[in-house]
């Protein structure tokens, strides 16, 4: 496969899932940068926005097995990973046999995540990080590819639970959803309440998704630009020397290399998917933002003075590159 044949098969993916998700262009394109370098995403807006929606839509247009969990505070690990049960054979000999969790599927959508305790949630990390899951003593395989795609909504507080950094660390993107405009909600108002409503139709399958990953994967990139995003994590680290001042003053907690891992990898998928075979520093610019905005943990002052993590990356880019 080539450059150009890469191209033209993310394009098609990104025709046919807008003909049924209005507005979220840039959201799509992320969705499928993470797709691609093996991610997983964290989708958060106000409810109503389409994140179910885009989630579903990706699993039929890529033609992957596709399960949802509606996460609950009463929901329990052995109901996402799954659980040894007894049964008799015909002989009525008894024996455990595994049941498989929703998470055995090559794309695994994870619904309002933070409804569920901290306990529920960690039973997703051994999937997230590894692509296996361990019951009982026993470690299976998830089959490949394998993705996570979470949703939570920013505005119900009551009953939910904080992701925890080491699960937060897992996404490589979080990507946040806006409000449509006037034109796009007239375009969503037609799409859902006509009479005939367009259907996406299957574009790639899993093998395809796997090859086009792994020519994403020897995408070369220069001394220059991997110091440059290097530095960029470097520099969301208050306690280092040589740090921004926006860090020392709003920084509690810096990215992890998992930030620099992300930044490069989708560097490269974005690079590709424009038809270059080369990393730009205008990629790793672009691909900062989601990659490191639930990376970094800011401290009492920023919150109080409402500075968000997106305002401090683009203080820090700006700063790494004087």
């Amino acid at each position: 496969m080539e450059i150009q044949e890469f191209s033209e098969t993310v394009r098609k993916i990104e025709q046919e899932i807008s003909k049924e998700i209005i507005g979220l262009k840039g959201i799509i394109r992320h969705v499928l940068i993470a797709v691609l370098s093996g991610g997983n995403v964290l989708l958060e807006g106000v409810p109503g926005l389409g994140k179910t929606r885009l989630v579903k839509t990706l699993a039929r247009v890529l033609d992957l097995d596709f399960n949802r969990i509606q996460f609950t505070p009463d929901l329990m690990p052995s109901d996402v990973v799954g659980t040894n049960i007894l049964v008799k054979d015909e002989h009525g000999n008894s024996a455990f046999r595994f049941q498989p969790g929703p998470v055995f599927s090559n794309l695994v959508l994870a619904d309002e995540i933070n409804r569920a305790t901290p306990k529920t949630q960690s039973a997703l990390l051994e999937a997230m990080q590894e692509h296996t899951v361990t019951v009982g003593g026993v470690t299976r395989v998830l089959p490949e590819p394998y993705f996570v795609l979470a949703t939570q909504n920013p505005l119900e507080q009551e009953g939910t639970y904080p992701l925890p950094e080491a699960q937060l660390d897992r996404f490589l993107f979080k990507l946040l959803l806006d409000l449509p405009s006037l034109e796009e909600l007239h375009c969503i108002v037609d799409l859902t309440t006509g009479p005939e409503q367009q259907k996406a139709e299957r574009a790639a399958d899993a093998a395809t998704i796997l090859e086009l990953k792994k020519l994403a994967m020897q995408v070369p990139i220069a001394k220059p630009v991997q110091d440059y995003a290097l530095r960029l994590i470097m520099n969301t680290h208050s306690q280092l020397e040589g740090s921004p001042d926006v860090t020392r003053k709003y920084v509690r907690y810096g990215s992890s290399p998992r930030g620099a891992q992300a930044v490069i990898q989708a560097g490269k998928v974005k690079a590709m998917m424009e038809g270059r075979y080369n990393v730009s520093f205008e990629d790793i610019r672009d691909v900062a933002y989601p990659s490191l905005r639930h990376r970094i943990f800011l401290n009492y002052q920023a919150i109080s003075e409402g500075k968000t993590p997106d305002l401090v990356i683009g203080e820090v880019i700006r700063k790494t590159e004087e």
